[in-house]
């Protein structure tokens, strides 16, 4: 009785295999789509090739990895069957449109698409003179880098280290001294002094006299280094922040976080 129970429930266990849904089986982003470049990583990956009019599909990825003036196409071998153009298509480049385009061996167009977007679909003609469509459906894309001037661009840029000479950076001699600390410009917060370097060890610094700004005092610059034109406070916790020479005066770098400005007093 069980062999015949199975027997019969074997056809509905199949028939409900070959019903799952076609969103399920998107493919992976190939391999060095993060870093492409930004012309070609909003085309990289998965897309459904269409022949327009027809029940015949097959799905094509679009690859980063580069040879020659094309970069790499991958598909399974039954796409030969489905759409026959396919059969010598060897790899995809842009087109001068901006759009992507199927290419032969030999460099040669095999399908071009001439517009639409990758949201709404790609309308193309193969060198077969059929209609083609290129679809994204629900295949993972990699997110578009931010404009330069985007918000989030500018918050990134601002976290990355400024780039110093260190040929046009003050020399170390003349680093030692008493300096006032700014938040704002020409707004004294506290006084510091900066020691001479001791053969082997740490040069050492110390706030003069009160100091009113908490951030600083809770900081406590015990020491400071200097390499390659940045000047690091080092604070009694062992934690330091760098500061660039810029204008006649020092600044925190990056500027991220409360703002610290430091400008050497007269001897």
């Amino acid at each position: 009785m069980e062999k015949g129970l199975i027997r019969r429930l074997l056809p509905l266990f199949l028939l409900g295999a070959g019903a799952l849904p076609a969103a399920a089986q998107t493919a992976p982003l190939p391999r060095g789509a993060s870093k492409a470049p930004d012309a070609i990583r909003r085309w990289l990956g998965a897309w459904d090739l269409e022949l327009a009019g027809a029940t015949r599909s097959c799905t094509i990825t679009l690859g980063a990895d580069a040879s020659g003036n094309a970069r790499q196409l991958r598909f399974p071998a039954t796409c030969r069957r489905a759409l026959p153009i396919l059969d010598d298509a060897r790899g995809w480049a842009l087109a001068a449109n901006g759009q992507p385009q199927l290419l032969d061996a030999g460099g040669k167009e095999l399908v071009g698409f001439q517009k639409g977007s990758p949201e709404a679909g790609l309308d193309g003609k193969g060198s077969d003179g059929k209609a083609y469509r290129l679809l994204s459906k629900d295949h993972p894309r990699v997110a578009a880098a931010a404009p330069a001037n985007s918000p989030s661009a500018l918050a990134s840029a601002a976290q990355r280290p400024t780039i110093v000479d260190p040929a046009k950076a003050p020399a170390i001699e003349t680093l030692p001294g008493r300096y006032v600390l700014m938040r704002q410009q020409n707004r004294e917060a506290c006084r510091l002094v900066l020691s001479p370097p001791s053969a082997g060890g740490q040069a050492p610094a110390a706030l003069e006299g009160a100091c009113q700004d908490t951030g600083l005092t809770i900081f406590d610059p015990a020491g400071w280094r200097y390499a390659g034109g940045r000047l690091t406070l080092v604070a009694r916790r062992g934690h330091g922040t760098d500061l660039i020479f810029e204008n006649g005066q020092w600044r925190k770098d990056p500027p991220v976080g409360a703002p610290l400005l430091m400008r050497k007093l007269a001897p």
